[in-house]
């Protein structure tokens, strides 16, 4: 498989693309100033306790109180606390074994029994804000790097279920419990599988600091206040995709590509190669073709394969999926056939569109019936194949007697929306039309307007591939008129799809 990061930046907005064998396969737009991000770690004051829930309410500085559930506190939360006011109180340094760990709490335990409104708590946000719900919180605190997870206050070393090798599990194991001091877990990823010593060694280091400065925060903020804030949106992508399979990223900003490189250097330092600052005239999305993937992938429907398509809906409760076969009703030697070519084929774009638009909660799809059992069955192990590479967790259900299938993935921010219908270029929304539009005098006075102002006489025309298309018609084009009358090398028209029916822009 051939991956491809694309970071596209821009002065208030960040659009990470990435592609798998040139299909689109997941986007994030992401605010530059988001305020709170899965993974940053809080020190928070308790608002409310919610008995009823079994739940408090903890204020961490947004406009709604964020959730803590009885059950994210963790095992060794008393131990929390107790390390949390001594560091308060500069009683301790940032290093747990000073501690005394207190027992773990009751799993069936109430929250008041814990908390009690004015309390602090170190909380990291494990889902952001969604509609009209503040944040997720859970006080089990964890700090990922690369390849290794460090849990504070437990002993365990868990490693990835996807590293097979006996040998290696144990190899990785004696190297971790060597390196890891006294009351510190640790997960082993499944990238950590045959890196050495010294690799992981660096690894750990750093992720210690990093909750060596989290501990110095809390010491010198009062609560509601961030203690330790997570990487950058397109560093956790490549801290946990990066891969053999990657061989490029591309990065349109000078200065994020230098820190892009330097991220992959310390991650990868053999992979820094692959990193690529974009230069090109063209927007680096429309270049790369996925501009127009996104507005062909992103609507209410969604083509597919030979005239299938899929109707998405999504709702605060559910997200539904409808499976339609368009004109490939007679493709195949029978409707029971149909259906389960249909529906295979909507299965692979139904895991792609999930992915895309990070769909997450509940998940109804209205497959095409069929009434063979073996196809039935085949459909559910496609339906699990085409997930498996999806990282976010999630849960498929075998086809219901109405033909449904129900997915559940897990939600840690809102589900990506992308209008893809726009105001009518040729006559804004209004129904009506001038009745002459004369687009090739306007384009050519701002050709001549664009060659007197640039220092090097040229002007770059861009518009919509329709009027792309009508310049150059004939013999001699529109085109080749503008290029003989200001020069051979003074004029060039591309064509956008990003662009609206009669909009063009000259520079």
């Amino acid at each position: 498989m051939n991956a491809e990061l694309f970071i596209n930046v821009a002065p208030d907005e960040m659009n990470i693309a990435l592609m798998e064998d040139k299909r689109l396969v997941e986007l994030r737009k992401e605010k530059r100033n988001v305020q709170f991000e899965v993974g940053d770690i809080y020190i928070g004051k308790v608002h409310k306790v919610m008995p009823g829930l079994n739940a408090a309410f903890v204020n961490i500085g947004y406009e709604k109180d964020a959730f803590l559930h009885y059950l994210d506190l963790g095992p060794q939360f008393k131990t929390l606390q107790k390390f949390l006011q001594q560091v308060i109180e500069r009683r301790t340094d940032n290093s747990l074994p000073h501690v005394k760990r207190e027992n773990d709490i009751e799993k069936d335990g109430a929250i008041a029994d814990v908390l009690s409104p004015g309390q602090e708590v170190l909380v990291q946000v494990v889902k952001e804000p969604i509609s009209t719900k503040g944040p997720r919180l859970t006080s089990e605190i964890s700090i990922a790097g690369r390849n290794l997870v460090l849990i504070p206050f437990s002993d365990k070393v868990s490693i990835s279920k996807k590293i097979k090798s006996g040998e290696e599990k144990s190899r990785l194991k004696k190297l971790v419990n060597r390196m890891k001091p006294k009351d510190f877990g640790v997960i082993i990823r499944t990238v950590a599988a045959g890196k050495d010593e010294a690799e992981l060694e660096e690894e750990f280091k750093y992720i210690l600091q990093r909750w060596d400065e989290c501990m110095s925060r809390v010491r010198e903020v009062r609560p509601p206040s961030l203690a330790l804030g997570e990487m950058e949106r397109s560093s956790v992508m490549l801290r946990d995709l990066l891969s053999p399979d990657f061989n490029s990223i591309y990065v349109d900003d000078a200065a994020f590509y230098e820190e892009t490189k330097k991220y992959v250097d310390q991650i990868a330092p053999d992979r820094t190669d692959i990193v690529k600052l974009y230069t090109g005239k063209l927007p680096m999305f429309e270049n790369f073709n996925i501009e127009k993937q996104i507005r062909q992938s992103c609507g209410k429907t969604v083509s597919f394969k030979s005239g299938a398509y899929l109707i998405i809906e999504t709702t605060e409760a559910l997200n539904v999926i409808d499976v339609n076969s368009g004109n490939r009703s007679k493709s195949a030697p029978d409707q029971e056939n149909n259906a389960f070519e249909v529906n295979l084929a909507a299965a692979e774009e139904i895991a792609r569109q999930l992915r895309l638009r990070d769909m997450g909660g509940i998940v109804v799809v209205d497959f095409i019936d069929m009434q063979t059992a073996e196809h039935r069955t085949k459909l559910f192990e496609k339906m699990r194949e085409c997930m498996a590479p999806d990282r976010t967790k999630h849960n498929i259900l075998p086809l219901s007697k109405f033909g449904l299938m129900q997915i559940t993935r897990q939600r840690v921010r809102p589900v990506m929306t992308i209008d893809t219908t726009e105001v009518c270029p040729m006559c804004n929304g209004t129904g009506k039309t001038s009745m002459q539009i004369d687009i090739k005098e306007a384009i050519e006075h701002a050709i001549e307007h664009a060659i007197e102002e640039n220092a090097n006489g040229k002007a770059y025309v861009r518009c919509h591939p329709y009027i792309y298309a009508y310049l150059k018609k004939g013999f001699p084009s529109q085109i080749m008129k503008w290029k003989a009358k200001y020069g051979l090398n003074s004029v060039k028209v591309v064509p956008s799809d990003a662009l609206g029916v009669v909009e063009y822009k000259v520079n």
